[in-house]
């Protein structure tokens, strides 16, 4: 089972699937979505024998595979996993059926294509897959680049008002951030020995300059800043998000913003130790910035997708200090936080998608008392806000709970900031789920027909899975916090960092 190329085969299955479906006629609508979603299928089933082949106890990097590739330059398709790698591959694989399932009416067949949509949504898939099994720097950047052009067409082309401007500015502000990350590998390759292996250049890395070690890290870091996005280059996210259909931006948030995390614990940290070391400080201050900044703007958003957006900056907020206090608690909680704000927002933005598409409009002042007619619904987006505000019992408050404990251990300031984010989360959601579900009944609600539908079979078998790995996860985390711990720690040795050591430990003390 080791040697079946697991990666290769999931990075290339979602890109057949797109060409298969972008070729089925336009007319042939319910074939387009019963193949794409099919095919989406077929590849969770394999995720999921990776995730049971994988041993958590064994080597650092599993299921590698490298093919020539440029040989002018070294670059190969290479493929490998670790733990924090295979966790969000999983997470792609699941959330994409859903997001088929969820987007199945949300396409008008009379003014769009819809085997392009569900096309563009395997092409994601495939691009997704690629850039966290990829272990190879140009490889990486190549799918980082690539995976902007199927988003860009799904926001642009089947978005809602402002979907153009939308597009663009989420265009252009990764190209920039790629722009900064290309000038920073082509000097990586240059100072690493002409080659873009992550094994060897990570070997490589006690070699580099500081100063150039610094701005190389500058140039990964600002790309990844902006991909995930941290304050204060997050202005695209809540454009992107508002104007993307709903279930799009389920993995606009879900899935794609954790490349910029997950390259700053891939190749930020290891490969430019002594630099991460360094610009620690001003992560962890614009982390902070992050959480209070974005929740206040999250308090007085008037428009729901915006408003969720805003609350994925503050919870990438989180996820920053969780990675820069290096400690493994703070940083296994960064991950798992990867993995539970993509279920939690990913059920928030689903749930906000049916009422949206039900109401044909995504103001809150649109709404109103909405859970006399549709109190499952409701109730749903309860649940959903409850669980984005990490309470405990939910899988977000494992993961938050690490981060800021992991947090407090090195830099408590930092910590104890943080927290009041926790507060201002409670405020936005509970104003969200009152202002559209609570309360006197809106009459523009009651006149609207779709509005006296509940949730249907279909957004049934959209929400379950979802909902019921955010309860699993949130009393028992340990599946999933044994296969991130062992990379973590690899991580923080990388980085040179140890944990601290508990006072009464220190001074020889040890509670009984």
């Amino acid at each position: 089972m080791k040697d079946f190329p697991f990666l290769s085969i999931l990075t290339l299955l979602p890109l057949v699937g797109a060409a298969v479906v972008a070729f089925i006629p336009r007319g042939k609508a319910k074939l387009a979505k019963t193949v794409a979603l099919a095919w989406s299928v077929v590849v969770l089933a394999l995720s999921i024998v990776m995730w049971v082949a994988f041993e958590a106890g064994g080597d650092r990097f599993q299921f590698r595979e490298s093919y020539q590739w440029i040989p002018t330059w070294n670059a190969r398709f290479t493929f490998a996993t670790d733990g924090i790698a295979l966790v969000m591959l999983v997470l792609i694989a699941l959330l994409v059926p859903l997001v088929m399932l969820a987007s199945w009416h949300d396409v008008d067949e009379n003014e769009r294509s819809v085997p392009t949509y569900f096309a563009l949504l395997l092409a994601l898939e495939c691009t997704m897959i690629g850039v966290f099994a990829a272990a190879d720097v140009f490889l990486f950047y190549v799918f980082f680049e690539v995976m902007l052009v199927p988003m860009y067409f799904i926001i642009g082309s089947f978005g809602g008002q402002r979907r153009q401007y939308a597009a663009v500015k989420f265009f252009l502000y990764s190209l920039v951030g790629g722009l900064f990350m290309l000038a920073a590998v082509i000097g990586l390759w240059v100072v690493g020995g002409h080659t873009f292996d992550w094994q060897a250049l990570t070997d490589a890395s006690s070699s580099f300059n500081t100063g150039t070690a610094r701005w190389l890290f500058l140039g990964f870091f600002i790309a990844f800043a902006v991909k995930a996005p941290f304050f204060p280059f997050h202005t695209w996210l809540p454009d992107a998000g508002g104007a993307a259909p709903a279930p799009a931006a389920a993995l606009l948030v879900g899935v794609l913003d954790k490349v910029g995390t997950f390259g700053i614990l891939r190749y930020c940290l290891p490969i430019f130790p002594e630099a991460s070391r360094w610009f620690a400080p001003a992560a962890l201050i614009l982390g902070v910035i992050g959480i209070l900044y974005a929740a206040l703007l999250a308090i007085g958003q008037h428009d729901l997708k915006r408003l969720v957006s805003y609350t994925s900056i503050a919870h990438f907020g989180f996820i920053g200090i969780g990675i820069f206090a290096f400690t493994t608690q703070a940083g296994t909680g960064s991950v798992l936080y990867m993995v539970n704000h993509g279920l939690a927002t990913g059920l928030l933005f689903l749930v906000v998608g049916m009422f949206v598409a039900r109401r044909g409009s995504s103001l809150v002042s649109d709404f109103g008392g909405a859970g006399k007619l549709v109190p499952v619904l409701a109730g749903l987006l309860f649940f959903a806000g409850l669980a984005s505000l990490a309470l405990p019992g939910t899988a977000p408050f494992v993961s938050e709970f690490l981060v800021l404990i992991g947090t407090f251990t090195t830099h408590k300031v930092y910590a104890v900031i943080a927290t009041a984010g926790i507060i201002l989360a409670a405020a936005y959601v509970l104003w969200m789920v009152q202002r559209t579900t609570q309360g006197t009944l809106n009459p523009a609600v009651e006149q609207t027909p779709a509005m006296h539908k509940d949730i249907t079979l279909r957004e049934k078998v959209v929400v379950a899975p979802l909902v019921l790995l955010l309860l699993l996860l949130g009393f028992y985390p340990k599946p999933v916090t044994d296969v991130i711990n062992p990379a973590v720690q690899a991580t923080m040795q990388d980085v040179g960092k140890t944990d601290p050591v508990p006072p009464a430990v220190a001074n020889g003390r040890v509670a009984r």
